[in-house]
C-alpha cells in the first residue's frame, strides 16, 4: 500500500474529482479517480448490451475486457482493451447507469481490489470516490468528505454537461443527482457517508480555489503533526 494516502469522498458533483486532481498536482503525488474505474466498466457493459440488473453479466464484463488506468500529466487516462475511452466514460448515459455497479456488492469488492492494487504501485496518493475513507482505505492518513447543496451541485454538473454539448435541463440534472444520492446513501455495501475521522467541508459557497486551499491547509497541518 502507498506510504501516505489522502481520501476525498462525497456525493455526485461535490467537486471531489477536480479537487483531488488539483491537490495531487500541488503536492506532487499520484491521483486515483475511482469514478473513472466504475464508468469504464459500465461503458464496456453498455457496449456489450448486458442486463444491468444481472450481477453475473456485469461481473463477466470485468473478465472479458482489459481495463487500464494511467496518470498522465495530472489526468487519469482510461483504456478498455487498449482503446482510450477517457472522454466516452463521461457521457450522461454512462452517468445514469453507473449506479447499477455501485449497488452490486460483488462489483464493488472487485473494484476496491483494483483500487488497492493501483495504490500499491504508488508511494503517495490522493484518491477520490464515495467509500475511499470508509471501505477502500480505512487507514488513510487524511480523510475528507466534500458536500454541497443539491441545487449547487446540479448547477455545476449542468455546466460540465453543456461543455460536452449536452442540453439536459437544470431540473433534470438535479433530479438525477438526488436520485443518485438516495441510491448511494441507502445501498447495503459501502454506503455514501463520511468516515468517522473525516474532515467535512461544505463547498456550496466556496469556489474551486478556496476548496483546494482548504484541503491543502488541512493536509499540511496533518503532515506537520506526523513529524
Amino acid at each position: 500500500m502507498a506510504d501516505f494516502v489522502i481520501t476525498i469522498d462525497g456525493p455526485a458533483a461535490s467537486g471531489k474529482s477536480t479537487v483531488a486532481r488539483l491537490l495531487a498536482k500541488k503536492i506532487g503525488v499520484s491521483f486515483l479517480d475511482t469514478g473513472a474505474m466504475y464508468r469504464a466498466v459500465m461503458l464496456a457493459a453498455m457496449r456489450a448490451g448486458v442486463d444491468m440488473s444481472n450481477e453475473t453479466q456485469l461481473m463477466d464484463t470485468l473478465e472479458q475486457h482489459r481495463f487500464r488506468f494511467k496518470v498522465e500529466k495530472g489526468q487519469m487516462t482510461v483504456y478498455i482493451d487498449d482503446e482510450d475511452v477517457t472522454e466516452q466514460i463521461r457521457s450522461p448515459e454512462v452517468t445514469s447507469n453507473v449506479r447499477y455497479l455501485a449497488s452490486s456488492g460483488r462489483m464493488r469488492e472487485k473494484l476496491v481490489e483494483m483500487q488497492r492494487q493501483f495504490a500499491k504501485k504508488k508511494k503517495k496518493i490522493v484518491t477520490e470516490g464515495r467509500d475511499q475513507g470508509t471501505v477502500a482505505f480505512p487507514d488513510a492518513n487524511v480523510k475528507f468528505f466534500l458536500t454541497a447543496d443539491p441545487s449547487e451541485r446540479a448547477r455545476r454538473r449542468q455546466a460540465e454537461l453543456k461543455a460536452t454539448g449536452c442540453t439536459e435541463s437544470l431540473e433534470q440534472t438535479q433530479k438525477a443527482i438526488e436520485e443518485r444520492d438516495k441510491s448511494d446513501e441507502n445501498r447495503e455495501i459501502g454506503p455514501l457517508k463520511p468516515a468517522d475521522d473525516a474532515i467535512i467541508i461544505d463547498t456550496t459557497d466556496l469556489n474551486l480555489q478556496e476548496v483546494v486551499q482548504t484541503v491543502l491547509d488541512y493536509t499540511e497541518e496533518k503532515c506537520s503533526k506526523r513529524h
